[in-house]
């Protein structure tokens, strides 16, 4: 099991990029979070799988049809979340 977080920055907000998260995380059974952040890049937590939080990873490279993500930033956790993923209030 590996928990890793991710901060995603280029055109993030304003595409749907949360919830396309959450859908995603929820398919490969992943625990986390996603959230926006104030300096207009998106965060989220990752825990699951090797193989799933690699393939999650993968997909927020892509991101939804209207983002473009131009730099993710990646940083291994040591402390997994809660049960379930979720969609945070931004900070």
């Amino acid at each position: 099991m590996r928990t890793i977080r991710i901060v995603m920055s280029g055109r993030v907000q304003g595409v749907g990029f949360r919830a396309w998260i959450e859908r995603r995380a929820r398919e490969l059974g992943l625990a986390g979070w996603v959230r926006n952040l104030r300096d207009g890049t998106v965060e989220a937590l990752f825990h699951g799988d090797d193989d799933a939080v690699h393939d999650m990873i993968a997909h927020c490279r892509r991101g939804p049809a209207r983002a473009s993500v131009e730099v993710l930033e990646r940083y291994e956790e040591s402390e997994p979340p809660r049960p379930g993923f979720l969609i945070r209030s931004s900070e």
